[in-house]
C-alpha cells in the first residue's frame, strides 16, 4: 500500500487532533509514535517504532508529505542535552528518512520566536530545526510558529495549565505585531496543517493564520 502522508508525533496536543483531521480525508496515512494509539480513523495505520533503533537501520514506506508535530519540554525530558535529542535530532532524522522515501513536502510545528540565535535555549534548539529542514530539498515547507498551546493534553503540565488559565485575558493585550505571540487552540493549529496545500518554497505559519479554520 502507498502511504501518502506520516505524522510524527501523533499522540502529541497538535498530533492527535491533525490524525482527526487527516482521518476525515480520503488519505493513507501512517503514524509513528513509540506506544499504541487507540481509535484511529480507518485510513490511518499505526507504526509503533524505537526511535533510536529506527533511524538507525529504519526504513519509511513511500510517502509524498511528512508532519512533524513531535517535541517536549526540557523539564520532561530531564536535561536540555535530552531536549534537544527529541525536539531536534528526532525530528531532523524523520525528516530525512521520509525525503528519502520520495517525500517533497513537510509540514513542522516550532514555536513562535524560534530563531537559531535566540539566548533561550528551547527557541534556539527551534530555530536551528527550522534552518536545517530548509536545507534538505523539499519542494514545499511549511512551518508552523504557535505560541501557547490550549487543550487537553494526555500529560500534566503545571505551568501551561496556569498559562491556558490566564492566556484568554493576556490575548487581549497582545496587539499588532505581538499579536503572533497570542495562545491557540491546538486543533487550529492542527487543521491549518491538515488543510495546507502543497505550494513550492517555505512558508510560515502564525497566529493568524490558524484563525482562517473553522
Amino acid at each position: 500500500m502507498h502511504y501518502k502522508s506520516i505524522v510524527l508525533g501523533s499522540t502529541g496536543l497538535i498530533g492527535k487532533h491533525l490524525l482527526t483531521y487527516l482521518g476525515e480525508k480520503d488519505l493513507s496515512v501512517i503514524a509513528i509514535s513509540r506506544r499504541q494509539i487507540d481509535d484511529l480513523p480507518k485510513n490511518i495505520s499505526p507504526m509503533i517504532i524505537d526511535f533510536d533503533e529506527f533511524l538507525d537501520q529504519g526504513h519509511l514506506p513511500d510517502c509524498k508529505d511528512i508532519y512533524i508535530c513531535l517535541g517536549t519540554t526540557i523539564k520532561k525530558a530531564g536535561s536540555q542535552e535530552l531536549f534537544k535529542k527529541v525536539d531536534l535530532d528526532y525530528c531532523l532524522g524523520f525528516a530525512k528518512k521520509a525525503r528519502e522515501s520520495g517525500a517533497t513536502t513537510i509540514s513542522l510545528v516550532t514555536s513562535v520566536g524560534a530563531n537559531a540565535d535566540s539566548k533561550n535555549f528551547y527557541l534556539k534548539t527551534k530555530g536551528k530545526l527550522e534552518n536545517e529542514i530548509k536545507t534538505m530539498g523539499f519542494d514545499s515547507v511549511n512551518i508552523f510558529q504557535p505560541g501557547l498551546l490550549l487543550g487537553n493534553r494526555d500529560e500534566i503540565r503545571p505551568l501551561e495549565f496556569l498559562g491556558q488559565y490566564g492566556s484568554y485575558l493576556l490575548n487581549m493585550t497582545l496587539l499588532g505585531p505581538a499579536k503572533k505571540y497570542r495562545s491557540i487552540d491546538a486543533k487550529r493549529v492542527a487543521q491549518t496543517m491538515a488543510n495546507t496545500a502543497d505550494i513550492a518554497g517555505v512558508h510560515y505559519f502564525t497566529y493568524e493564520d490558524f484563525l482562517g479554520v473553522q
